[in-house]
């Protein structure tokens, strides 16, 4: 199974920021869109980082009044690991726990084409397990 598997059941659509607008306004979009992260991208849709819930949460803890009229780059991880649409579940499974986030971008040819997340990973592996039981039981049965 690869990531374009993945992609082609859910869709390529992504939430996306430029990295100079304010975080407030990336805020609003992941409440808004009820997403863990947004992708941060360039002029020429190029992925330049990630902005997820876990950068939100570290900003709580900045004293600065204002932090949240700060620009995305400030606060989003970079650089970013991604992956590509022909690499395999099991590929993509390690780097993520490996490098422990949740979130992906899907780049080809050096765009952005699509984001996955660990959630659209386990449950893809899960229903490859259970077609894998169930074809292991039929063959029990028939043999």
């Amino acid at each position: 199974m690869t990531v374009r598997k993945i992609l082609n059941l859910k869709g390529s659509d992504v939430m996306t920021i430029a990295p100079e607008k304010k975080l407030l306004e990336a805020i609003a979009l992941l409440t808004k869109h009820r997403i863990g992260a947004l992708i941060v991208t360039g002029k020429n849709n190029e992925v330049v980082g990630v902005l997820s819930e876990r950068d939100i949460v570290r900003l709580l803890s900045n004293k600065d009044a204002n932090r949240f009229e700060n620009s995305v780059s400030s606060a989003m991880t970079a650089p970013v690991k991604s992956c590509k649409p022909d690499d395999t579940i099991q590929q993509i499974m390690q780097v993520m726990t490996a490098g422990r986030f949740r979130h992906m971008p899907v780049v080809e040819n050096g765009k952005l084409a699509g984001v996955i997340s660990i959630g659209d990973v386990v449950k893809l592996r899960l229903e490859e397990m259970e077609r894998e039981s169930e074809h292991l039981k039929e063959y029990i049965a028939t043999a």
